[in-house]
């Protein structure tokens, strides 16, 4: 598989992870993988579902490293 095969299934796995700790509308998260390390960006409701992010994420094969940059808030109305 390609590098970049790789990190699209890397991508599509963390997504499938996020969504199932809960992590979906209205947070709004972005997941950028490059070369195993994953970036999550955007906004959470709760800090604690920032650190179950990233707990939930580690364990993904290939996953090399991760890297937060997502807020906690509330989503603007017009973002």
């Amino acid at each position: 598989m390609s590098a970049i095969g790789a990190d699209q299934k890397i991508s599509s796995q963390v997504l499938l992870k996020l969504n199932g700790r809960g992590i979906r509308s209205p947070s709004v998260v972005t997941v950028n993988t490059k070369n195993g390390e994953v970036t999550l960006s955007g906004i959470v409701q709760y800090a604690h579902q920032k650190s179950a992010a990233v707990q939930a994420i580690t364990g993904i094969p290939g996953v090399r490293r991760v890297i937060d940059q997502m807020k906690v808030g509330a989503k603007r109305k017009f973002e």
